[in-house]
């Protein structure tokens, strides 16, 4: 038979053992909790990466065809004149 004290700590450790595992499956839940919300950033800033690329493309082409009709009409305004 074990003396007391033995039970006792026994019985504490394992009381610990519980408190650290549900402790462990708390991080856990966390943890993948912030994985998920971490792949649906990334997900989002490669659409919003995608959309930026698409609207620089535009402000480019844009600029382009504002600039060579700018200086066409500088010309014409030259030769009118």
């Amino acid at each position: 038979m074990t003396p007391p004290e033995q039970r006792d700590v026994a019985l504490e450790l394992e009381k610990l053992r519980g408190t650290v595992e549900a402790g462990f499956a708390r991080l856990d839940g966390r943890l993948d909790l912030a994985l998920q919300r971490t792949e649906q950033t990334e997900g989002e800033l490669a659409r919003l990466g995608e959309r930026v690329a698409a609207l620089e493309q535009r402000v480019w082409a844009a600029s382009g065809v504002a600039t060579a009709l700018g200086a066409a009409i500088g010309y014409a305004l030259q030769i009118i004149t």
